[in-house]
């Protein structure tokens, strides 16, 4: 026996000189050799013939279906056990336990060519492989197969039975389809052998199933005998092509499927899983395959079809096979085996050639120190965030754009669409409207008559269907029905509007559209996952680039290899912290931070957003509208920003004028507001105002003057419903003198000018509000829409938010006691600004976290968003700058920015190039360049009293802001 093992490894030492390295030497190859020899030379022939069988087993079968099991493993030494459904946690115990009942360790296996998922629960579902045959970046796969891997040996699993590496030829197969890498030879080699790597990186076998190839038939093995009918040519040229590549590539071993090929094989009906010609001539002559050899399962109707159970493992070992999967009754097979080998017919060297290859690749999986799994932690291990970052990585890349009319994807110009929603299929589709909403807004149009539906999308302009199917498994359910495919050619006819198809299934669902020639957009997504729905949504509003390429012919309109890539247009998009070098545990101090503020009575709730490198990767709501709510508040919450107005509002509007020549920085308050060219006022510079050193009053307590003695609101000024002369709404209930306007700019322009030192101060705003609205022709809140908000798809932040959205969805600032006397939610909280009806130059705006960060976020890109140039970046640069540092003023024209002496208004991380602004209201938002860093922090801290200044005091904001600097591991 020992000069057989030595003739074996001098055999394979020769063929490494060759350079055919064997897929199942190990590393320390002289150790595997000794525990191999001394494993075989330790067994009886009753051990040895166990060797050869692998039984399935389910974790959630009963206690009788276990105990069969342990049965099986001590006296018949069954070599090993494929797991099929349950659990992890029970897998793991039954796991430790059956490898405590064997003698010999036993090899464990599964089918998880998706993940652990595609057989238990409670685990890590990553993309079928049609998925990852539309990435062009094989790295990715790689990654994934890495992860599947460590998923695999983290329970004890030794050998994955993937990749599957079949040619998806039929558009019908029926058991392959989402499972094949697609129709392309070199594609699903390169996919199968990228997917192969990460697994033993990970140190977990392969196999490449199901040899000669699954792929050109329409019948299901599990139920019948399924005929290839390509000839040898086809096959050789066609579906070997990947199992060459594989097997040059060092594959652990090979499924052998159910299947009848004539072309390979003489005999009549004979399954490739038996056949001698196919196994030992083909696989393992003409091609040099020296792995393991599986059968497919022997429990399937393509085998068991072809005698009982006994005749099909003996003649699936006879035909070259090492390991028989699955069979129906081990013990009659081995009986049957052990009567071959009494009689000669099986030999010594035949035996010892599968049992020494099984027992070489349990070495190799690491059963020469075997260990018994820890439960501890076990389905946090399974379900890992940096299975997050892989699996979106992953989807990022596959999603395929096949029709783009117009340039239609990414949508530009969002100021001019009115988008509707209409979904088909049966499965879940709320990721996506939620996901398309924060681009824009989508409103799902669904009514059970096509003519309702017509009738109501006639008002938009833009329609997007999304075609979502079940995503449980790659065998689901995946074409339109008939009326499906009625609406999809109604709705894509209408002249008044552009459609997108959205489908998140098969792409052979495509193959059953007759025509798409009045659809201008179609984008493949291949699964309904929440990810898949949430990166679709990001890719149509060009948050992220199109990179996937086709990898089936999906209609005679997209062949395998249609691919029409989109380049970002520089959206925020949506993911991870790590994905943009910040830790998520790090920032789990953020959540503390916030929460000790609820604690500590600072505010009643907020939101809290992040975003770097052009990704949102934090965006929390905390609390609730007031202390008293039942209602908890949400990200699309809006909130009063109050001094925030002045940089997202009136300095946007300055700085174009200044940048179209209409003022220029030197420009005095003479010059732009002739009423004020003989007061002290008249020189002040628009640099110096907006700089904050321009002498002016910090505040002027205009309402205060419209107040009785009672201190209440004087019926001089003041009406309780709107009429002639009193049109000015300053909170339900309250209406100011029209004339009350006048008053306000000609107190300020009777004030002294205060001494020459910083001074910050709401005054230049009023000024330059007037100054633009008198240019223009048009109210701040139109102009600033029309120019900012609409095209950057910042739907939530406005002036008067009343008019556009609920009460409820509009969280309040007070309760006012001194001027309003009422609750204050809708309405601004600063007094000057709703004595302007709401629209101020210093305050008035309101938004979410959301909608902030796109504003500073195109500040940030130097005045670029979403396929729109807003402004030269050098006009950012000029209005970002310091003027009078030297004078002890940090600010830049409009901007706040850091103190260069440390503290003040950011902490102390950040560059000398940010910048930002804080709100009276308990509002933040700061923006870093140099980090790409973009951070905003919106709460109501003057509820119910502005009289809280905790928040203040307390800086929990630059904090905060500090926390997220610390987070950061990357480029530090």
């Amino acid at each position: 026996m020992r000069s057989v093992f030595f003739s074996l490894v001098f055999f394979l030492y020769a063929a490494s000189l060759l350079g055919q390295a064997h897929p199942l030497v190990a590393k320390d190859s002289a150790a595997q050799a000794q525990w191999v020899d001394s494993r075989y030379n330790a067994m009886d022939i009753n051990e040895k013939l166990g060797q050869l069988f692998m039984v399935m087993v389910a974790s959630d079968g009963g206690k009788a279906s276990h105990e069969k099991i342990g049965k099986l493993i001590r006296e018949q030494h069954i070599g090993g056990v494929i797991f099929s459904t349950g659990g992890p946690i029970k897998q793991a115990q039954l796991t430790n336990d059956y490898q405590k009942q064997s003698k010999t360790p036993l090899l464990i296996g599964m089918d998880a060519e998706w993940g652990l998922s595609m057989r238990l629960d409670s685990t890590y579902a990553f993309p079928w492989n049609m998925t990852l045959g539309a990435i062009a970046d094989s790295s990715i796969v790689e990654s994934v197969g890495y992860r599947i891997g460590l998923h695999a040996k983290r329970l004890g699993v030794h050998i994955n039975f993937a990749p599957d590496i079949d040619i998806n030829i039929n558009p019908k197969n029926p058991i392959i389809g989402n499972r094949s890498f697609g129709e392309n030879r070199v594609n699903v080699a390169t996919k199968g052998m990228a997917y192969m790597r990460g697994m033993h990186r990970a140190g977990i076998l392969s196999s490449g199933k199901h040899f000669p190839g699954h792929g050109d038939t329409a019948t299901d093995s599990h139920l019948a005998l399924p005929v290839i009918e390509a000839s040898r040519k086809r096959l050789d040229s066609i579906e070997l092509h990947p199992f060459k590549k594989l097997i040059d590539a060092g594959v652990s071993s090979v499924m052998v499927a159910h299947l009848n090929v004539p072309s390979m094989e003489i005999k009549k009906n004979l399954p490739s899983s038996l056949s001698e010609q196919i196994i030992t001539g083909i696989l393992k002559e003409e091609m040099g395959f020296k792995g393991l050899v599986f059968t497919d399962a022997l429990n399937m109707k393509g085998a068991t079809d072809y005698g009982d159970e006994g005749e099909v493992s003996l003649k699936a070992f006879m035909a070259g096979n090492d390991i028989l999967l699955m069979p129906t009754d081990v013990v009659k097979a081995k009986e049957k085996l052990l009567r071959f080998y009494e009689r000669g017919k099986i030999s010594e060297d035949r035996l010892a050639r599968s049992v020494k290859k099984i027992l070489m690749a349990k070495y190799q999986a690491g059963l020469g120190n075997y260990r018994p799994i820890d439960l501890k932690g076990l389905y946090a291990d399974l379900n890992s965030l940096q299975d997050d970052l892989v699996y979106e990585k992953a989807i990022e890349n596959a999603l395929t754009v096949v029709k783009n009319n117009f340039y239609l994807m990414g949508i530009k110009k969002l100021e001019n669409k009115k988008i509707a929603y209409v979904k088909l299929g049966d499965s879940d589709s709320d990721p996506f409207l939620k996901e398309l909403n924060k681009y824009a807004t989508v409103t799902q149009v669904n009514t059970a008559d096509i003519g309702n539906v017509k009738d109501k999308l006639s008002e938009y302009n833009l329609v997007i269907i999304g075609y979502h199917k079940s995503n449980e498994s790659p065998w689901k359910a995946y074409r339109f029905s008939k009326k499906e495919l009625s609406w999809l050619k109604e709705i894509s006819e209408a002249r008044t509007s552009n459609t997108i198809l959205a489908l998140f299934a098969k792409p052979y669902a495509l193959s059953d559209v007759p025509s798409f020639k009045t659809l201008d957009g179609v984008v493949v997504g291949y699964q309904n996952s929440e990810m898949a729905q949430r990166k679709m949504a990001q890719l149509i509003f060009g948050a992220i680039p199109s990179n996937g390429v086709l990898p089936v012919s999906a209609h005679k309109d997209f062949p395998e290899g249609t691919s029409i890539r989109l380049k970002s247009l520089q959206r925020l998009g949506y993911s991870f912290p790590e994905r943009v070098g910040i830790s998520s545990t790090a920032l789990a101090k953020v959540d503390t931070l916030v929460k000790n503020g609820l604690d500590s009575l600072m505010f009643p709730g907020a939101q809290v957003l992040i975003a770097r490198k052009g990704k949102i990767i934090y965006q929390k709501a905390f609390g609730k509208p007031t202390y008293t709510s039942k209602d908890s508040v949400t990200p699309k919450h809006l909130y009063d920003l109050a001094s925030v107005t002045k940089i997202l509002a009136t300095l946007p509007m300055v700085m174009k004028m200044e940048e179209d020549g209409d003022v220029d920085l030197s420009d005095t308050f003479g010059e732009i507001i002739p009423q004020y060219d003989t007061t002290e006022l008249k020189n002040v510079t628009v640099l110096k105002a907006l700089s904050h050193y321009g002498r002016l009053p910090a505040w002027i307590a205009f309402y205060v003057s419209t107040l009785n003695g009672k201190r209440r609101p004087s019926k001089e000024f003041y009406r309780q419903a709107p009429m002639d002369g009193f049109s000015i709404k300053v909170s339900d209930g309250l209406y100011l003198a029209d004339a009350y306007t006048d008053s306000i700019y000609n107190r300020i322009g009777r004030q002294d000018l205060k001494s020459n030192r910083y001074r910050y101060s709401d005054v230049a705003y009023y000024v330059m509000k007037k100054f633009v609205e008198d240019s223009k022709g048009q109210q701040l809140n139109e102009l600033a829409n029309d120019f900012l908000y609409g095209p950057l798809g910042a739907t939530t932040t406005t002036y008067n938010p009343l008019e556009k959205f609920e009460k409820s969805l509009i969280v309040p600032t007070e309760e006012d006691k001194y001027y309003r006397y009422q609750r204050v939610q809708g309405y601004v909280h600063d007094m000057g600004a709703a004595m302007q009806g709401g629209v101020g130059g210093h305050a008035g705006l309101f938004s979410n976290a959301n909608d902030v960060a796109k504003v500073m976020q195109m500040y940030l890109q130097g005045g670029f968003y979403g396929g729109h140039r807003f402004f030269d970046a050098r006009t950012i640069k000029k209005f970002n700058t310091c003027y009078f540092c030297d004078k002890k003023v940090r600010r830049g024209v409009g901007f706040d920015k850091p103190n260069p002496n440390g503290g003040g208004p950011a902490c102390d991380y950040v560059s000398r190039k940010s910048f930002g602004h804080s709100g009276f209201t308990g509002t933040y938002t700061w923006a870093d360049p140099e980090e790409e860093l973009v951070y905003v922090f919106l709460s109501n801290r003057t509820y119910p009293s502005a009289s809280n200044t905790l928040l203040v005091k307390s800086g929990l904001r630059t904090r905060i802001q500090g926390a997220i600097y610390e987070a950061i591991v990357s480029d530090r």
